[in-house]
């Protein structure tokens, strides 16, 4: 790759890939060309995969699991492939963030920082295929002894979105391995390019043929096949709620298959007049901005306390105003392109319905022309009332509204006013407020006077419309997992037939 200085550049003709299947790599009957949504040139051409294609992965998945080439080898020997996986992923970690950058669209260096996210879950998730063990139950008499055994639950179907293509892979794939399973991941079309680059990392660091497949397709034939495919035992999928809702639907009509859903969010930043509020409006612009908004646990709801409200606004306008904003392979940006041409219509319709709906726009609220690319300035909304669809729906783009409480009730009461329950985040600087806040709002995840912190060993998921199950850590393997009680009888038996 050229670089000059600290800049680097698209590549001049795009990167070809086909699709990896039982160890081995085939080429699509057709391409999906990828355009740099930062840049307008193509930068990858990924396999259009058939059923047909898809069908011959869930059989290698299949025949990999039952014959037990995964599945029976011990913890150890299985966290032995994670931790080789991750000494491989810090060795090519420039690459993979360049790739993810090019597709995507994201700053180049949040991309680094993510893909260090990523080496960070192998490690965990090598840890945890150790630790993995059941119970036992030795309360039953002594005629009778008891254990719970934690077995892998199959085959497992991935679906993964192209907000974050290779950090939501790595959220689950090494804990899904973890647990003996083996699967079938399916990346979003338009960033395909980090998932099949992780196959070739899997398979350097040993991991047996047909345990990791990667078909690549539209969610529409490709997806929705996976997700009803009768010899698929689980299901794992990250995307909108309404897509979700249908892979419950699917689930159901199919095979009753075991689903994890991380679904969407609107998500709470709760700002109360005794925090620092410097940190807390750091805190709102990043939150908002981060990945250009497009993050499930993005901090779309600001619920400040009404006695500082209007100054918190203003220094948060500034901040915002400070944000760089550019090319996403400028290691001084921050925030890059936005990752497609639908999710850009559907930003810019959202700030003018909510400039409609009567909204004050007090920052940003344009599309900003650098020549190439599609990119959109933060931006805050003051004057919201929760009834707006700008306080409602989820926009998936750095879009902030702010609404206003008086007392703690109201602020809960605000932030609970939502069919999601995802993310959300309190800032104050007393610990009464910041305990019965994160007690009394409903969210898979909450940060206290920090937002989007933390590491692999936690959970990860949401309340409510925002999904089922839990990823990463521990939680995230034994999620892969099904119980077994075993009941073993010592001594003669007591006869039921004299």
């Amino acid at each position: 790759m050229d670089q000059v200085k600290n800049y680097l550049l698209p590549p001049k003709a795009p990167r070809e890939y086909g699709f990896f299947v039982d160890g081995r790599w085939h080429e699509g009957r057709d391409q999906f060309e990828r355009l740099s949504p930062g840049h307008g040139v193509p930068v990858t051409r990924t396999a259009k995969c058939t059923p047909e294609d898809l069908n011959a992965a869930v059989v290698s998945a299949r025949r990999a699991f039952e014959d037990r080439r995964w599945s029976g080898l011990s913890g150890a020997a299985r966290g032995a492939v994670l931790l080789r996986v991750a000494e491989i992923l810090r060795q090519r970690r420039d690459e993979i963030a360049y790739f993810e950058t090019l597709e995507n669209g994201k700053p180049i260096a949040q991309a680094r920082g993510e893909i260090d996210h990523c080496i960070a879950c192998f490690e965990v998730g090598a840890g945890a295929a150790r630790l993995l063990h059941g119970d036992s139950y030795n309360s039953l008499g002594d005629g009778l002894f008891g254990m719970v055994l934690r077995e892998p639950i199959g085959v497992v179907g991935l679906i993964t979105p192209w907000n974050f293509p290779f950090l939501i892979l790595c959220e689950r794939v090494p804990f899904i391995l973890a647990s003996g399973c083996t699967m079938v991941v399916k990346p979003s079309e338009v960033t395909s390019a980090t998932t099949l680059i992780l196959a070739e990392v899997l398979a350097e660091a040993g991991l047996p043929d047909g345990v990791y497949n990667v078909i690549t397709g539209s969610g529409r034939t490709i997806g929705q096949a996976l997700t009803e495919h009768p010899d698929v035992d689980m299901l794992s999928f990250t995307g909108s709620t309404a897509v979700g809702r249908s892979c419950v639907h699917a689930a159901a009509d199919s095979n009753f298959k075991k689903l994890g859903l991380e679904l969407g969010g609107k998500n709470p930043i709760i700002v109360f007049a005794d925090s620092d509020l410097e940190d807390a409006a750091d805190g709102a612009a990043f939150g908002i901005s981060f990945n250009t908004g497009q993050c499930c646990v993005s901090s779309s709801r600001l619920i400040v306390e009404r006695s500082v409200a209007a100054e918190f606004e203003k220094l948060l306008a500034e901040k915002m105003a400070r944000i760089r904003v550019g090319d996403p392979l400028d290691e001084a940006t921050q925030v890059g392109a936005i990752t497609t041409d639908q999710q850009n219509t559907t930003i810019l319709d959202y700030i003018a319905k909510g400039k409609a709906e009567g909204a004050q726009l007090v920052a940003g609220g344009q599309a900003i022309d650098l020549g190439k690319g599609q990119y959109i300035a933060p931006t805050l909304f003051t004057g919201v009332s929760p009834d707006m669809a700008i306080a409602r729906d989820e926009i998936f783009g750095p879009v902030l509204c702010s609404m206003s409480f008086d007392t703690i009730e109201q602020a809960i009461e605000l932030a609970n006013d939502t069919v999601y329950g995802l993310a959300a985040s309190v800032w104050t600087k007393n610990i009464d407020k910041a305990l019965t806040v994160t007690r009394r709002v409903r969210a898979g995840r909450f940060w206290v006077n920090t937002i989007m912190a933390g590491g692999p060993e936690m959970p990860l998921g949401g309340f409510k419309q925002s999904g089922w199950g839990r990823e990463a850590g521990t939680y995230g393997v034994e999620e892969y997992t099904q119980v077994k009680s075993v009941h073993v009888e010592i001594g003669k038996r007591s006869h039921w037939i004299a």
